[in-house]
């Protein structure tokens, strides 16, 4: 561990602000780093000949990123190292105390050289194996090997920039940048979808968004694309409906402080209470699969399974992939395996995030022994109890374990759920991006009313 952490020292960093920003300097940053994200995924890479991670559309929002330009990585390298680390911690392999500044410090560390080696990693094979190559036309010939190595300083460039972009955000603007990658890649692509009035690719005749295809097939009496398009837009805001509901719901514990009688207060704890980070671990590790999937295929060595036009047929890609119930009943084309299949992918959803939900509690700080130490420090106390953490932290415990279980597994559910259902996003982009866009503005509504009211910034501190 000490080589490791003299080399974490050293590594470039992000300084964080010395004082507390206001809101129009946090908004600044986070509108600056959301803007150059998008103009970073239109900048394509230089001496790439063939994509064949285009077809995989729908991964890149999970992951952030846009196949073919300079961050086709995008935070896929971030959120890798995020769980091999949480593996390592939640099994006892890795022996670091995150409750402590030192111990959290070391594990920020840790993960920031993980990224790095998983950039340089995800960089070659995506090259190497033909996801992102030069032209076929150069194989056999020296420029063919000299744009390959081109081509992964460029992808390790973009990767390097997503790391510190996201530094960025964390540091001096509003939620993460991991969670506001995903959520701008989702709101651009349900846009898209929903509005997109150009001719689609697969029925000329037919607008590409839902909206336009609605209306045109209904005046052209195709019964059946009205369906779909309705479908597709009835369960996108089902989906933003059941998630703002499940977002909102908590328990409130009652605290008083101790040096003012009378005055109480309420502690909520989210029923979701690890929020939207087990999902996105969750779904980032199987988007990962598919990739890796592909590429072993591309490489001659279809050990994780086949795709046929984009679409896993075969192998343990096929049965980790979601199928479209809705558009299966509606065309007549629903079948067991379909049945099978979902039945599968609800299972891994909803045991990876709880598995994963159990693990950030653990390693973010959010357990029972912490949250008592925050309460307490606060100048907060149980009402009825003597201050005392240990009592804190046995009464905390019954709250935040069943939480984090329950929370985790119902929002596996949520997600996959929504992703058989066909809304006009992968159903799990969007719960992420309600829970992400729900939580920005929690963030956002608690710093602007303490830059309007100082007296009441410093009792939420």
């Amino acid at each position: 561990m000490g080589l490791l952490d003299r080399i974490a020292v050293l590594l470039p960093e992000v300084k964080a602000p010395t004082g507390r920003l206001g809101f129009s300097e946090k908004l600044k940053w986070t509108l600056l780093t959301l803007t150059l994200f998008f103009v970073l995924g239109r900048i394509p890479l230089f001496g790439l000949g063939e994509n064949a991670l285009q077809q995989f559309e729908f991964l890149s929002i999970i992951l952030g990123a846009s196949f073919g330009s300079i961050i086709s990585l995008g935070i896929g390298p971030l959120v890798t190292s995020s769980i091999v680390l949480q593996l390592l911690a939640g099994t006892g392999m890795l022996k670091i105390d995150t409750h402590t500044p030192e111990g959290r410090r070391r594990f920020a560390g840790l993960q920031k050289i993980l990224s790095l080696v998983f950039i340089v990693l995800e960089a070659g094979i995506y090259v190497l194996m033909g996801g992102l190559a030069p032209s076929s036309t150069l194989i056999g010939t020296p420029a063919f090997v000299q744009f390959e190595m081109i081509l992964i300083f460029q992808l390790i460039l973009g990767g390097l920039m997503i790391m510190f972009m996201d530094e960025v955000i964390s540091k001096w603007g509003f939620g993460s940048g991991i969670s506001l990658f995903i959520a701008a890649g989702v709101a651009q692509e349900i846009f898209i979808r929903a509005f997109n009035f150009l001719p689609s690719p697969n029925q000329p005749d037919i607008a590409a968004g839902a909206v336009p295809a609605l209306f045109q097939s209904l005046s052209n009496g195709d019964a059946t694309t009205a369906a779909l398009m309705l479908a597709a837009l009835v369960s996108t805001v089902l989906v933003f409906a059941v998630s703002v509901f499940a977002q909102a719901m908590k328990v409130e514990i009652p605290l008083s402080f101790g040096r003012v009688r009378g005055y109480s207060v309420r502690w909520p704890l989210s029923f979701l209470y690890t929020s939207n980070m087990p999902v996105i671990l969750v779904a980032a590790l199987m988007a990962n699969i598919q990739l890796f999937a592909r590429l072993f295929e591309n490489w001659g060595y279809p050990i994780l399974g086949t795709f046929s036009n984009g679409s896993p047929t075969s192998g343990v890609v096929f049965w980790l992939s979601a199928p479209n119930l809705l558009e299966g009943i509606i065309t007549g084309s629903f079948s067991a395996t379909m049945l099978g299949q979902a039945a599968l992918y609800t299972l891994v959803m909803v045991l990876g995030s709880v598995m994963f939900a159990i693990f950030w509690v653990q390693t973010a700080g959010m357990d029972a022994q912490s949250q008592a130490k925050q309460i307490l420090a606060s100048g907060l106390q149980m009402q009825g109890f003597r201050r005392d953490d240990r009592v804190l932290e046995k009464v905390l415990s019954r709250y935040i374990w069943p939480l984090t279980i329950i929370g985790g597994a119902c929002v596996g559910l949520l997600a996959a759920l929504a992703d058989l259902t066909g809304a006009l996003s992968q159903g799990t982009g969007i719960l992420l991006t309600v829970m992400i866009v729900y939580k920005l503005y929690e963030e956002i509504a608690k710093q602007h009313m303490g830059d309007m009211n100082p007296g009441l910034r410093k009792m939420m501190e």
